[in-house]
C-alpha cells in the first residue's frame, strides 16, 4: 500500500508542474462563437432550483460574490464561493445506471456553465446516463465588470505576469476545487438508490480548467475513483500513471492554441502503464468549442465520447449487482 501511495504522490508532483502552467495558460477562454458575441454582459444570477451544495464551506477569504455574465451566447459564472452539485437525471425507463460528473472550465476564474455544463449534461441524460454539473469554487476576481476584464487582460500581458509559483503551491491552490470534487463523487454514491446510480459506474469529464481539475481528482488517490474519465481540450503533458488509473478519453483540436502544441506524453504515460486510452486530435475547433454547433469535426467529439463509454459498458445496465442502479 505505500508504494502504490508514493507512485501516487510522485504522479501528483509530476501534474503539480503542468497544473502551473495551465493557471495561467487558461485564465480565459478562447471560443469559437462569432466574433460579435465575445463582449461580456452581466446578467443576473439565473435560477437553480435544482442545484445542491455540496456542504464543502465557502471560499476562504472570499470577499466577493457570485455574479454571472453572458458571453459567446452562453451564461458563465464567476466569483463562485460555495461549490454546488445540479443533477439531470435520464428517464428512469432507459436509465443506465453509469454517471458523469461534468466540470466545466473557464481558467478556475469562470466557469462555462452552459456550453461545458448544462448543454453536456442534458446530453448525457437523453443517452440514459446520469450527469450531475459541478460548480467548483473558483479564484476571486474584480466584482465589477471593467474590472474582471482588466484582470483578464494583465493576466495576458507578458509584463504584468507574475513570477510562476512552484508546483507545491499551485496544487494547494488547487485544493478547495478538489476538495469539491470529491464531495460530488460521496455525495451521488450517498444517493445513489435515490437517483438509480451505480456507484461503481460514477465518471468524469472536464473542460480545460475543467479537464485539470478531472486529472487532478484522478491522480490524487483520494475515495473519488472515477470509473473513467475524459479530458476535453486539457493539457496532455506526462505523467505517472497510477496502477489503478480508469480509462481515459482526450479529445483535442490540432489548432488549439494553448494545449495543441506541447506534445501528447499523457498519451504515451497511459499507454505505457498499459491503461486503455482513446485519443480524438481534430483538425480544427480550436479552445472551447464545447458543445457549440460548428462546422469542423470538432463538434463529433461528444458522439465519440458516447460510443466510446457505451464500448466501457456505460450504456446498458450492469447485468447484476447494480448496487444504487437496482
Amino acid at each position: 500500500m505505500s508504494n502504490l501511495w508514493t507512485k501516487r504522490s510522485f504522479a501528483w508532483s509530476n501534474y503539480s508542474r503542468l497544473v502551473v502552467v495551465g493557471l495561467v495558460l487558461v485564465a480565459a477562454l478562447v471560443s469559437p462563437a462569432r466574433a460579435q458575441d465575445d463582449r461580456m454582459t452581466p446578467i443576473d444570477t439565473p435560477a437553480q432550483p435544482d442545484a445542491i451544495e455540496l456542504g464543502t464551506g465557502p471560499l476562504p477569504g472570499a470577499k466577493n460574490p457570485e455574479s454571472w455574465h453572458r458571453q459567446y451566447g452562453k451564461q458563465f459564472a464567476r466569483n463562485v464561493t460555495v461549490a454546488t452539485l445540479t443533477p439531470f437525471l435520464p428517464d428512469p425507463a432507459k436509465a443506465s445506471g453509469a454517471a458523469v460528473v461534468v466540470a466545466p472550465g473557464g481558467g478556475f476564474r469562470t466557469l462555462s456553465m452552459e456550453n461545458e455544463g448544462w448543454d453536456v449534461a442534458r446530453a448525457l441524460a437523453e443517452r440514459g446516463v446520469a450527469a450531475f454539473v459541478l460548480k467548483y469554487r473558483l479564484n476571486q476576481t474584480p466584482a465589477d465588470m471593467p474590472g474582471f476584464e482588466r484582470s483578464m487582460r494583465e493576466m495576458f500581458s507578458a509584463t504584468a505576469r507574475p513570477p510562476r509559483p512552484d508546483p507545491e503551491r499551485a496544487m494547494a491552490g488547487l485544493a478547495p476545487q478538489i476538495a469539491d470534487a470529491r464531495a460530488a463523487f460521496a455525495l451521488i454514491r450517498k444517493r445513489s438508490a435515490e437517483w438509480h446510480v451505480d456507484p461503481r459506474r460514477i465518471g468524469m469529464v472536464g473542460f480545460s480548467a475543467g479537464a485539470m481539475l478531472t486529472m487532478a481528482t484522478t491522480l490524487a488517490g483520494e475515495d473519488a475513483k472515477p470509473a473513467f474519465i475524459g479530458i476535453i481540450y486539457g493539457p496532455l503533458a506526462p505523467v505517472t500513471v497510477p496502477v489503478d488509473a480508469p480509462p481515459l478519453f482526450i479529445a483535442l483540436a490540432a489548432d488549439d492554441p494553448f494545449f495543441a502544441n506541447g506534445g501528447y506524453g499523457l498519451i504515451d504515460s497511459w499507454k505505457t502503464a498499459k491503461r486503455p486510452i482513446e485519443f480524438h486530435l481534430y483538425e480544427q475547433g480550436g479552445h472551447g468549442f464545447g458543445m457549440y454547433p460548428k462546422e469542423t469535426t470538432s463538434t463529433g467529439w461528444f458522439e465519440a465520447f458516447v460510443r466510446w463509454i457505451g464500448m466501457h459498458g456505460m450504456l446498458r445496465p450492469a447485468a447484476s449487482g447494480g448496487g444504487g442502479a437496482n
